[in-house]
């Protein structure tokens, strides 16, 4: 497998995952956090909805990301026009590149007290994850 294959793969697997449990979060469920409010708060800093409304355009946003650059890397899809997966693509990039981006921004401090369960979490899961997903990514868009 070529080292983009498996940058797309991996890409892949962790939008899926992150969509899965989206629609999780869809149900009414809340794990790992012990209610709405809490998850919201270490997931995103703020108080949002958890509701199909705000999470089923994410799921699909995710799961269409999740395929793109699969379709990019040839692992599915042959036959799809080359720009879309690219587009596609490119696009699964820029906002994993913004997520990065706001998520050092926040690691420095800035919008996150640093005593938050969700200033924690960006430090040491969330923006590391961004970065590598977002390197593997462009690894797919420039093959």
């Amino acid at each position: 497998m070529e080292t983009y294959e498996t940058a797309a793969v991996l890409t892949a697997a962790v939008l899926v995952l992150d969509a899965l449990l989206h629609a999780y979060w869809m149900t009414g469920r809340t794990w790992p956090a012990r209610d709405v409010t809490a998850l919201s708060r270490g997931l995103l800093n703020a108080d949002v909805p958890f509701t199909p409304r705000v999470l089923a355009p994410l799921v699909l946003i995710l799961s269409v990301g999740a395929v793109a650059v699969l379709a990019r890397a040839h692992v599915i899809l042959p036959g799809l026009p080359g720009w879309l997966p690219a587009a596609g693509t490119a696009a699964v990039a820029a906002g994993l590149g913004l997520r990065t981006g706001a998520g050092v921004v926040w690691a420095l401090g800035v919008g996150a007290r640093r005593d938050s369960v969700f200033y924690k979490l960006n430090l040491a899961v969330y923006t590391p994850v961004c970065i590598v997903l977002t390197a593997a990514t462009l690894r797919v868009a420039l093959a």
